[in-house]
C-alpha cells in the first residue's frame, strides 16, 4: 500500500482529480480499479475497535467531518462511529446491545452465527458495511440493504459477542449466488474463520437445496480464500467416493457450481482429456495432504484416559486383585476378552489409517 501511495504522489495532479474521485466513490461505492487511485483516496487514518487499532486499507463512505481524526472509535456491539474518545465512553457506558440484533442460529464452544435482515436492523447493517468497505475494494453495497441477509459470526466472552466477520447474501438472487460479500476483520485473519465462513455458506446452500457460487468479481484474499476451500473440499471427495462420476455429480454432492468445479479442477491440472474419455487426476501432493489430515482425525479420536489421584489407583488395583482372585477361570477368559477391547480398537484404527495411506495415490 506504501509502494502504491508513492506512485500514485508521482502522477501529475492535472491528471487526476481529487475531489471527483472521492464524490464518485461516495454516490457510487467502490468505481475504481486502479491501487493508485484507491490509495489516494483512502479517507481513514485509524480506527479503533474493541482492543485493536487497525489501519484501514481503502476508501469508505464515512461522514466528511471523520477525514481529519487520527482515531475513529467504533463500537464492537452496535457499530456505531465516533470522532472523539469522550463521546465514545459516553455511548459504551449507555450501549445496552451484548451481540448482533438478530437470530442466533448457530452456536458452539468457540464461535456463533446470527442472522440479521437488512429491512429490519437497516442502521445496523448500514453500519457494517461502511466498516466492511475499509478493507473490501470491490464492495459496492452500503446503503440500500434491505434485499439481503447478513450472516455475522462472533466470538464469546463475559462482555458479550465480539465480531468476527460476516458474509451477505441477497434474499432472491437471480444469478443463484449464495455470497454478495463476505469478509474477515483483520484483527482475526489467518486463524480459520475465513474458511469457516465459507463452508457455513454452502451448508446453507445445501439446506435449501440449491447449488451456491459467490458473487463475481471477487477481491484478492477472496478468490485466495475459495480456490483453498474448493480445492481441499473437492480433494476429501474425490478419496471418499469410488467409481466413475462426473463433474455435475461433484457439484451435486458438494453444493458447487458447474463452473466452479472446472475451474478448480483445470486450476490444479487434474483434467486429462482424450477423444472418447476424460479423468480425474489427483495430484501426489494432494492425496499426501489427505492422508496427513485423516491421520490427525484418526489420532485426534484416542480415547481419553481419566485423571485420577494416586490413592484412588491404588485403591482400584488393589479391588481389581481381589476381585480377579474370587473370579471363576469363565470370568477371567471374559475380563481378558474386555481388557483386549481397546488394544483391538486401536489396532482397527491403525489399519484404516494405514489403508488411507494407500488408497492416497490413486487415480480417478
Amino acid at each position: 500500500m506504501q509502494n502504491a501511495a508513492a506512485a500514485a504522489k508521482a502522477i501529475p495532479e492535472h491528471l487526476y482529480s481529487r475531489e471527483e474521485e472521492i464524490e464518485k466513490l461516495r454516490t457510487g461505492g467502490s468505481m475504481t480499479q486502479n491501487q493508485t487511485e484507491i490509495s489516494r483516496v483512502r479517507n481513514l487514518e485509524k480506527i479503533q475497535m474493541g482492543a485493536h487499532e487497525i489501519e484501514p486499507w481503502y476508501f469508505s463512505p464515512y461522514p466528511v467531518e471523520y477525514s481529519d481524526c487520527e482515531l475513529v472509535y467504533i463500537c464492537e456491539m452496535c457499530l456505531l462511529y465516533f470522532g472523539n474518545e469522550r463521546q465514545f465512553k459516553r455511548h459504551r457506558s449507555k450501549c445496552t446491545l451484548l451481540h448482533p440484533p438478530g437470530n442466533e442460529i448457530y452456536r458452539d464452544e468457540m464461535v456463533s452465527f446470527f442472522e440479521i435482515d437488512g429491512r429490519r436492523q437497516r442502521t445496523w447493517c448500514r453500519n457494517l458495511c461502511l466498516l466492511s468497505k475499509l478493507f473490501l475494494d470491490h464492495k459496492t453495497l452500503y446503503y440500500d440493504v434491505d434485499p439481503f441477509l447478513f450472516y455475522c459470526m462472533t466470538t464469546r466472552d463475559q462482555h458479550g459477542h465480539h465480531l468476527v466477520g460476516y458474509f451477505s447474501k441477497e434474499k432472491e438472487s437471480a444469478e443463484g449466488y449464495n455470497v454478495a460479500c463476505i469478509l474477515t476483520l483483520p484483527q482475526y485473519q489467518r486463524k480459520g474463520y475465513g474458511r469457516l465462513l465459507i463452508a457455513f455458506s454452502y451448508e446453507l446452500s445445501k439446506r435449501e437445496g440449491k447449488l451456491g457460487s459467490p458473487e463475481k468479481p471477487l477481491s484478492d484474499l477472496g478468490l485466495l480464500g475459495y480456490r483453498a476451500f474448493w480445492q481441499e473440499i473437492i480433494v476429501e471427495f474425490l478419496m471418499e467416493s469410488k467409481g466413475e462420476m462426473s463433474v455435475e455429480d461433484i457439484g451435486a454432492q458438494t453444493a458447487m457450481t458447474t463452473n466452479d468445479v472446472l475451474h478448480t479442477l483445470q486450476n490444479l491440472n487434474m483434467l486429462r482429456y482424450s477423444v472418447s474419455w476424460s479423468i480425474l487426476i489427483v495430484p501426489r501432493d494432494q492425496t499426501d495432504q489427505f492422508a496427513r489430515k485423516t491421520t490427525m482425525l484418526l489420532s485426534s479420536q484416542k480415547p481419553s484416559l481419566n485423571k485420577e489421584s494416586d490413592k484412588k489407583k491404588k485403591r482400584r488395583s488393589k479391588a481389581n486383585i481381589r476381585s480377579t482372585q474370587k473370579s471363576c477361570s469363565g470370568n477371567r477368559r471374559s475380563s481378558r476378552q474386555q481388557a483386549g477391547l481397546g488394544t483391538g480398537n486401536t489396532q482397527q484404527r491403525v489399519q484404516e489409517r494405514d489403508e488411507l495411506r494407500k488408497d492416497a495415490g490413486i487415480m480417478f
